[in-house]
């Protein structure tokens, strides 16, 4: 692995500098806690997708999630109960719907586009369409109308996801296109919704993170009885990579994006939130060996040059 890394490090310090510079270029007028956190958490969910890849030798997608959340649920639980914070039920209408759609739909399906044969870099940039679906949704539902600089991120953002998929050169195993992009509908179904529970009834937060975790245990649960999946093989490398997947991609991940959809507009979570796909790419490059070609690297170049754009719109007023 070190000779790939010593071979390619000037690209990947080319597009994480850019990266970072997107967010950077925002923090001097727009929320700095918000990109922060979006940072933070890109950080984690990008890496997870390499664990996530790496555990379909030792367990099944539905029996992944069941686990994830049952033991994020066991740690918020206790560190909710050790503040003092009561644990009660929150609207249980959108609470539910996110559950459904976030915590137990797009990680069922990402997991099952991976175990199925899709790369790492290949399902994460499918899942992560979540942008346009929410951006879709948001404008009738929660009256966010895109601006001519979302419009244009957009298209960057589409133009970026079109050359690393490339279609034109065959999708490989196709089963695995259904889940990913499934799983990127359910996302921005479930940050619309997210968005307008913050609007109308701002549950705690600690306590709706809490919920979620118990409610997408009990809802996967039955799904890991009834759909066929590999054997759960334990192991230290299984036990390893539930910890990081439970304490840091969902209690962790789960408080630093939903801290941030309450700070800033769905079109600008959702665009940011490509940064996940960009630096998984690269890291299934360095550590799995999923070395992109030239179509992919402009692929990158473009979703990057669709954050900048994405946080150049938001430090401009919106003009009817």
């Amino acid at each position: 692995m070190l000779p790939l890394v010593r071979r390619h490090g000037h690209h990947v310090s080319f597009f994480l500098s850019s990266f970072l510079g997107s967010f950077l270029l925002s923090s001097t007028r727009n929320d700095p806690v918000a990109l922060m956190l979006m940072g933070f958490a890109i950080v984690v969910w990008g890496f997870s997708w390499i664990v996530m890849k790496y555990m379909t030798a030792w367990i099944g997608p539905f029996d992944l999630v069941f686990w994830r959340c049952v033991l994020a649920f066991v740690v918020l639980l206790g560190i909710q109960l050790s503040v003092g914070q009561p644990f009660h039920v929150p609207p249980m209408g959108p609470t539910v719907a996110v559950a459904v759609l976030q915590t137990v739909g797009f990680q069922a399906l990402g997991q099952l586009g991976l175990t199925i044969g899709g790369g790492a870099g290949q399902v994460v940039l499918l899942a992560y369409t979540m942008p346009f679906w929410a951006a879709a949704i948001a404008w009738p539902v929660l009256g966010e109308r895109p601006t001519r600089l979302h419009m244009l991120a957009f298209a960057l953002a589409a133009a970026g996801l079109l050359l690393v998929i490339a279609p034109w050169k065959g999708m490989g195993n196709v089963l695995a296109l259904i889940p990913g992009l499934a799983a990127g509908l359910c996302w921005g179904g479930g940050v619309v919704v997210s968005k307008k529970l913050f609007q109308e009834r701002p549950p705690a937060m600690l306590n709706f993170i809490t919920w979620q975790m118990l409610l997408g245990s009990l809802l996967c649960l039955p799904l890991t009885w009834a759909l066929p999946q590999r054997p759960l093989v334990w192991s230290v490398e299984l036990i390893m990579g539930l910890a990081y997947m439970a304490v840091l991609a969902s209690a962790l991940g789960w408080w630093l994006w939903l801290s941030v959809v309450r700070r800033v507009s769905v079109a600008v979570v959702g665009m940011s939130s490509l940064g996940v796909p960009v630096l998984a790419v690269i890291l299934a490059w360095l550590l799995l060996g999923e070395e992109p070609d030239a179509a992919t690297l402009a692929g990158i170049g473009c979703i990057v040059l669709g954050l900048v754009t994405v946080n150049l719109a938001a430090l401009r007023p919106v003009r009817d």
